[in-house]
């Protein structure tokens, strides 16, 4: 998978970071890179938690 490193340089994830700003980063890093899928364990996370990934 191709890295956007750009983005990566830009958007670094927050230290400690809340669920709520970890989805957003990886939201965020699904639409602008592609170098790796939102975790698993993420995304389980999301689905209990009714926050689902946008499919765009």
């Amino acid at each position: 998978m191709k890295i956007n490193r750009e983005w990566h340089l830009e958007n670094k994830m927050p230290k400690n970071p809340t669920f709520d700003q970890r989805v957003a980063w990886h939201l965020e890093h699904e639409k602008n890179c592609k170098c790796r899928s939102i975790p698993e364990k993420l995304l389980e996370e999301m689905a209990n938690k009714k926050a689902k990934p946008n499919n765009n």
